[in-house]
């Protein structure tokens, strides 16, 4: 067991000692604000499903949807309830990015919004996908693709995954662009994934530099830790100038901090984390109790009685109670340290907070 621990934590180790700054491109860190992405949603029928969709007393909405769209089509349909079980009523989510023109093709997600057991093997009928001012941009309609399964018997069932979703690759077909704006844009506004300010000073250091060498003049100015605006040079198109500088080599930085995962075990601890000397015991007590009464049977055909005697057996075991100094200097040492008490991850999580309550942490701590 201590072995496995030990394999745990130098894991972490590996994988998180690199330089404390590590050279990254504009275009890795940063979101252009004049080209931000849309989401879309709509509502839609799945058909064709062998025996998994909507059961209609349960989903009536599903009824409801289906006669409308038959209605639609000019089919006329009976007024007594229809007993299907091939239909499912679903939910259609889409990304919709910048730039994206009248009829290109988007990726769509599909959920159920019934009680269908799967989607696998459904056919999305045309459903209009709006934005969140009520307006339809794009039309999404395919064979919906899921990566679960889900198989039932008379005893038993069967799933694997999530069969009660799916994707449908270019499944939508754009009808309406969203006006972004291009060459008339005057100043482009970046904003970092991480929000920094040494990050955020670095990428408009590095942007002057490029802009004084090639313009004359520094063009970029930082405006908190998230927001770097950046003024386009004449005679030259967002497009070229925003291409021009996002492969520039930035040193990003990040604060110290650990993440912990209880539900998991994950323990992810960045490499400036700082540990002032502490001393950490760390232990299990554990405290059983038996009971295994005698008894006492009397002699044949003597006058006496059966009695029971109790006898209670108490057993105390304590481990792990070693007294261990932990020096985080250094990511090394800190994880050497934890490595000497013989922990695990999810002990480990367990002493990084205490750790922290006791203010000797000097980093941030997420618990997820």
């Amino acid at each position: 067991m201590k072995l496995f621990k030990w394999v745990a934590l130098t894991f972490i180790t590996l994988a998180l000692t690199s330089p404390t700054f590590a050279q990254s491109r504009i275009k890795d860190i940063v979101t252009l604000q004049n080209a931000r992405d849309n989401q879309l949603i709509g509502y839609g029928l799945v058909v064709g499903l062998p025996g998994t969709g909507d059961s209609l007393r349960n989903a009536p909405f599903t009824e409801t949807s289906m006669r409308s769209m038959l209605d639609s089509l000019g089919i006329a349909t009976e007024s007594g309830r229809a007993r299907l079980n091939n239909v499912a009523a679903v939910i259609v989510t889409a990304n919709f990015p910048a730039f994206v023109r009248h009829g290109s093709r988007i990726d769509v997600d599909v959920s159920s919004l019934g009680d269908a057991t799967s989607l696998e093997g459904g056919q999305l009928v045309m459903t209009p996908l709006r934005g969140g001012d009520g307006e339809i941009y794009a039309v999404a309609q395919g064979p919906v693709s899921t990566s679960g399964f889900f198989a039932r018997g008379q005893a038993e069932s069967v799933s694997q995954g999530t069969p009660t979703s799916g994707r449908i690759v270019n499944g939508a077909i754009v009808e309406k662009e969203v006006q972004a704006n291009g060459q008339e844009v005057h100043e482009i506004t970046m904003q970092l994934r991480n929000p920094d300010y040494s990050t955020a000073v670095a990428i408009t250091d590095a942007i002057n530099q490029f802009s004084r060498n090639t313009y004359g003049r520094a063009t970029a100015r930082e405006i908190d830790a998230r927001t770097v605006v950046v003024t386009k040079p004449k005679n030259i198109t967002s497009a070229r100038f925003v291409a021009s500088i996002e492969s520039l080599p930035i040193e990003t930085d990040s604060p110290a901090r650990v993440v912990l995962d209880s539900s998991t075990g994950t323990v992810v601890i960045g490499q400036d984390v700082r540990v002032t000397p502490v001393a950490v015991s760390h232990g299990a007590l554990t405290v059983r109790v038996s009971e295994t009464p005698t008894i006492s049977q009397p002699n044949p055909f003597s006058l006496g009685e059966t009695a029971v005697e109790p006898l209670t057996n108490i057993e105390v075991t304590q481990e792990g109670t070693g007294l261990g100094v932990v020096n985080g200097a250094s990511l090394n040492s800190l994880v050497e340290g934890l490595n000497q008490l013989g922990v695990g991850p999810r002990e480990t999580i367990a002493i990084l907070q205490t750790i922290k309550n006791a203010g000797a942490l000097q980093a941030d701590l997420v618990v997820q």
